[in-house]
């Protein structure tokens, strides 16, 4: 299904260079809002930044694909020292394909971390990679988002009927 996730984690930090290297993963595509940091936030929790320490240290090769703008997305992707592509129109898959090219990596060693389904796993599953669905980090300001959060239950529950399980 497209819309059920493969793996759902309690949020990025659960995410361990363990996991990706016995699935072959060896590049993430990331989104931002609720993801790395808040909604709309330019912070980043030293829990983050700690992983993605850990993350690089592990030879994992990672970039930022947001549909924000580049003014939202550049001075975070900047201070956090990751590559970036903006406006990347999820659920299509235009910014991961950007993201594959610029990693160098082949499609069955990347996958795309996110907090929602209707956008990064949606787009994942077109483009054919896994997602790492995390759940948000906080709450949700865009009215849309909020809208289209009421419909992600029912495929979280699909996840668990199949027997998933919440990586912690």
């Amino acid at each position: 299904m497209l819309l059920t996730p493969e793996y759902i984690f309690r949020s990025i930090e659960s995410i361990t260079p363990a996991f990706l290297r016995d699935h072959g993963i060896t590049a993430l595509v990331l989104d931002v809002d609720n993801t790395l940091t808040g909604d709309g936030s330019q912070v980043l929790d030293p829990s983050v930044q700690a992983w993605l320490d850990t993350m690089r240290a592990a030879g994992i090769s990672l970039t930022i694909v947001s549909n924000n703008t580049a003014r939202r997305v550049r001075p975070f992707a900047d201070r956090v020292g990751l590559a970036w592509v903006p406006l990347a129109a999820k659920p299509l898959p235009v910014g991961l394909a950007v993201a594959r090219r610029r990693l160098k990596v082949p499609r069955r060693q990347m996958a795309m971390v996110g907090d929602q389904i209707f956008t990064d796993r949606l787009a994942a599953g077109l483009y054919g990679i896994p997602c790492l669905y995390t759940m948000p980090r906080g709450g949700d300001h865009q009215r849309g988002v909020r809208f289209k959060r009421r419909f992600e239950p029912r495929w979280i529950r699909r996840y668990y009927e199949k027997g998933g399980t919440l990586y912690e």
